[in-house]
């Protein structure tokens, strides 16, 4: 069994689960549910104030397949995006991704349109 660390194991898999960001959960829904998503977000911020956990609950909700409360955590596409298995959600750590041929190649594979996905 592969080792997975602990902030992994014990991310929030819904919006209700994120703690100490309320106003951008509350903003982020609100936009998923009237379908009104940015092109692009930006989270900046120190360690471990959830910027990639709500990264990746955006990935499900705007994938989800569901047609009730988004991200259900039950479909195909959230469920694959909580296990990393997901070909159109690259998680990247820019600690160890920060070279120029390493930004190039992220550049490369975002040119496509999705596999399995809407976005």
């Amino acid at each position: 069994m592969a080792y997975k660390a602990l902030y992994r194991e014990y991310r929030p898999q819904t919006f209700e689960e994120v703690v100490g960001q309320k106003q951008i959960v509350q903003t982020l829904k609100n936009s998923i549910k009237e379908g009104r998503i940015a092109h692009a977000y930006l989270f900046t911020g120190p360690r471990g104030t959830g910027k990639t956990t709500i990264a990746k609950l955006i990935a499900k909700a705007v994938n989800c397949t569901c047609e009730e409360e988004k991200p259900c955590g039950k479909c195909k596409n959230c469920l694959d995006i909580a296990n990393g298995t997901y070909p159109d959600v690259i998680e990247i750590d820019a600690a160890s991704n920060n070279n120029v041929d390493q930004a190039r190649e992220i550049i490369e594979q975002v040119k496509y349109s999705p596999v399995e996905g809407k976005y």
